[in-house]
């Protein structure tokens, strides 16, 4: 049997790409250089912000109860999440270039997935932590031990390891023949599949699809358990106790909703209304906003934890 010229010239083409060239944020020097100094300012206070709480955390023999565990396992991820995009973005930035390795691409796109799936999941545990704290506070103890905790956060991890790897081996399997330019500013699935000359990349779609329908059935079991919450909360006689806990409540709450709703935008739009601008902003939205933000959401609206802080620095 006769192999198509068409399909050697394809694998060729994909096994002849030695890097891809990533989006930048803007042509002239001065807005580059722009974009390095604010990316930088992020980049140290999620450095900062995270690793205040994995200190505080480890340190503090009171805060080593279900909730700081899940946190400070929240804190790691978000460390690692940022950390897998940011510092390559400001290096292209400073260094006045746009490439990325091949292998460097593969990697990204690898620790990229693991760090979102593993985040997704450990912040529906969250939610469903605090129903428990709320909702059902005499049988937290024996819904949330010491056991039960390390499996569930080691199950977001390790489902978070098995997502990433599944998606990267199908992502990279594919014939690349149009282009090594990435229309993103760093190496993410959709834009990848955009450079597929092959039908098979139908099937990275569909594992796409797969997991945003998980991702979408963990926000439901979100919002449910946050409306758990909110009728708990609405029926504490103490007018300062419910505004603490809709004070703390609301916010992870938009976090979530932003993360989600955002990531889920970037993954499923159709290629119609896609634009680079518009998958820009989306990007910075879910991948950098939240890692950032996370620790002051989490820690500064949380007096046990600012106090064990600031015992901690002084």
């Amino acid at each position: 049997m006769t192999v198509p010229h068409a399909y050697w010239q394809q694998m060729s083409n994909s096994s002849s790409i030695t890097q891809f060239l990533l989006l930048a944020f803007t042509d002239t020097r001065e807005l580059q250089l722009l974009h390095f100094w604010l990316f930088l300012g992020i980049y140290l206070a999620a450095l900062l912000g995270n690793g205040f709480i994995i200190t505080t955390i480890a340190c503090d023999q009171h805060l080593h109860t279900p909730m700081y565990f899940f946190l400070l396992n929240l804190s790691l991820l978000d460390l690692g999440f940022i950390s897998t995009t940011v510092p390559k973005s400001m290096a292209n930035s400073l260094l006045y270039i746009r490439t990325i390795s091949y292998t460097g691409c593969a990697a990204q796109v690898f620790l990229f997935d693991l760090f979102i799936a593993a985040e997704f999941y450990l912040l529906t545990i969250m939610s469903y932590d605090r129903y428990v704290a709320i909702c059902k506070p005499l049988h937290y103890r024996t819904l949330l031990g010491g056991r039960a905790c390390v499996h569930m956060a080691a199950a977001a991890w390790a489902t978070g390891f098995l997502n990433a790897l599944l998606h990267m081996a199908n992502t990279f399997s594919l014939p690349l023949c149009k282009g090594n330019a990435v229309d993103q500013f760093f190496c993410e699935i959709p834009q990848i599949l955009k450079l597929s000359c092959s039908h098979s990349y139908l099937r990275e779609l569909g594992l796409l699809v797969v997991s945003a329908c998980l991702a979408f059935m963990c926000f439901i079991f979100i919002l449910l358990s946050y409306v758990q919450i909110f009728r708990a909360v609405l029926r504490i006689p103490s007018e300062q106790g419910r505004h603490k806990s809709f004070s703390t409540c609301l916010p992870h709450l938009a976090v979530v909703s932003l993360f989600v709703s955002t990531a889920m935008f970037a993954h499923l739009k159709p290629c119609s209304i896609s634009s680079p601008w518009l998958d820009l902003v989306m990007s910075v939205l879910y991948s950098v906003v939240p890692p950032a933000v996370n620790p002051l959401i989490y820690s500064m609206r949380n007096k046990k934890l600012k106090d064990a802080l600031w015992k901690l620095i002084s």
